[in-house]
């Protein structure tokens, strides 16, 4: 028996001696009279008895006492997986690297934010979607990606809010590899004198996120201390900061209370908020270092946070609702700041 792969439509050709049975059971064409097999006496002479003809086989056979007979079958369970070794382009991938891959990188939209990402760090680009109408605003990146062979797409409004997995796209999508938190010991080898470090605890609205690095970028913060670095890069969240998400850099740490350590040995200020307690923001003198702590608003800080604070500060209002929305109010805090020390 010869097993062989044969074709486009991944069918196996499988030849098999033929029994002395299945030779005589083939029968003549009706229509025609030929076919069937021919009596001994009644074979075709070949044209050269001393040399073959083309193909190597005898002509004097007939093909009825050909000893080989060829059917088509499904390839096997075996067959599932097959490994090309990479010669066609159909090599085995493992799913495992996919997975790995997929964790490692994330989708950002939004003009203004993806204008922002290709000035800052294109070679983090792997891959790219756009609107037609929004190209000509893109030539540059559009140049800068044909000449280092990353692949991009001009597609229709259904198909990109396909590629993003929004509606709300801005007309491009950006297929990123993600950025890992810095570590504390790293940011302040460098710090600057004056640093005014933000502090996140358990705060994962990716708008109130988007808006937090928005200001940040607007007042010189550069620094977001969090407990989990990927979620500055949501695509929501880089959309809603409007190219402010490349102006600040996550920082991380064992955990949240040890990079404030960190931070306090370093010299650094902690200043925690609060909407029922603490100074007015008003009345305080902040320093020129400092770690400013903003918490979840519907919680607040938590206890064992509060309690790690040099300083507490509170919004001066009206009373009229409880508080103010977290993005505002750091928005707040960070003018303060700046007025005092830029």
């Amino acid at each position: 028996m010869n097993d062989e792969f044969k074709g486009k439509s991944g069918k196996v050709k499988v030849m098999y001696v033929r029994g002395e049975e299945e030779g005589s059971k083939r029968g003549e064409n009706p229509r025609t009279g030929k076919g069937g097999v021919r009596p001994k006496g009644d074979r075709r002479p070949s044209r050269d008895a001393e040399s073959k003809p083309r193909g190597g086989r005898d002509r004097d056979v007939a093909p009825g006492d050909s000893p080989w007979r060829t059917i088509s079958r499904a390839p096997s369970a075996v067959d599932d997986k097959p490994d090309h070794g990479g010669i066609s382009g159909k090599s085995y991938i493992d799913p495992e690297q996919i997975r790995r891959q997929r964790m490692e990188e994330t989708r950002v939209y939004g003009e203004n934010a993806c204008q922002a990402l290709f000035q800052s760090r294109p070679d983090c680009i792997v891959r790219a979607w756009f609107v037609q109408g929004v190209t000509p605003r893109f030539r540059d990146a559009l140049k800068w990606m044909a000449a280092n062979r990353k692949a991009y797409h001009v597609v229709d409004e259904a198909e990109l809010a396909k590629a993003s997995g929004t509606e709300h796209h801005g007309g491009v999508c950006f297929l990123i590899k993600k950025r890992s938190g810095m570590p504390v010991r790293e940011w302040l080898a460098k710090a600057p004198a004056k640093d005014c470090v933000l502090a996140l605890e358990d705060i994962g609205n990716p708008h109130n996120l988007g808006g937090i690095m928005r200001s940040c970028a607007h007042f010189g913060a550069k620094g977001l201390l969090v407990q989990d670095a990927s979620l500055l890069e949501s695509g929501a969240a880089v959309r809603t900061a409007e190219g402010g998400a490349e102006h600040v850099q996550a920082i991380s740490d064992e955990s949240f209370a040890a990079g404030l350590n960190a931070f306090r040995r370093a010299g650094y200020t902690i200043v925690t908020t609060s909407s029922h307690q603490g100074q007015l923001l008003s009345n305080v003198e902040l320093p020129a270092k400092m770690v400013l702590v903003l918490g979840q608003e519907s919680e607040g800080l938590s206890d064992s946070t509060l309690e790690q604070g040099d300083l507490s500060v509170s919004i001066g209002g009206t009373g009229n609702v409880e508080s103010l929305n977290v993005s505002v109010a750091t928005g707040i805090l960070l003018a303060e700041w700046w007025r005092q020390n830029a």
